[in-house]
């Protein structure tokens, strides 16, 4: 399924490029090799671990899933970012190159895909990008261990990122337990 013309189309910079700049920059959205998440509305404040997940380029440039055969460019679905994990890109097969071309061929192939909450979602999207660029020399990333790894090894961009992502499960968790506590 690898569309060679897309490797073509994707700039040339060295893995120790005086150009590659790192640095997370929440306020401009840019999350060079990233993963990076956002709460979904009511899911969420239900299952704080589940959310919105998107993929970033060696430039920052964030790629998500957003629906039926739509993969959106620096405007996520649900929002900014909360949550981010920085992978290493030297990881990856071919480094900056094989990074952004691994997200660029995963973004064609979620183009011709219907969206579908419980199998082919944004996670799979991200999942795929990983697979196509051998991440850490493994070829079965999946949704769920892109999940669980998100939770473990995601940073919050900030204060307010944690509030958005916490704060409507704790409310409806107080508020269920005050209930219940009436009732009895």
């Amino acid at each position: 399924m690898r569309d060679p013309d897309l490797l073509m189309n994707i700039p040339e910079l060295s893995n120790d490029s005086p150009e590659m700049d790192l640095s997370i920059y929440p306020e401009r959205k840019r999350f060079p090799f990233c993963i990076v998440w956002t709460p979904l509305p009511i899911l969420t404040y239900i299952l704080p671990f589940i959310g919105h997940m998107g993929i970033a380029t060696s430039a920052g440039v964030i790629r998500d899933f957003a629906g039926h055969y739509y993969v959106s460019e620096d405007n996520m679905a649900f929002g900014k970012p909360t949550k981010y994990w920085q992978l290493d890109y030297t990881k990856a097969k071919g480094g900056i190159h094989g990074w952004d071309a691994g997200i660029a061929e995963a973004s064609e192939i979620y183009k011709t895909k219907m969206h579908n909450l419980c199998c082919d979602n944004c996670h799979s999207h991200v999942a795929t990008a990983l697979n196509l660029m051998s991440y850490n020399n493994l070829n079965n990333w999946n949704m769920v261990k892109l999940a669980f790894l998100m939770l473990l090894h995601g940073k919050y961009v900030s204060i307010s990122g944690f509030l958005k992502t916490w704060l409507p499960f704790f409310i409806l968790v107080t508020i269920i337990l005050t209930l219940s506590l009436c009732v009895c």
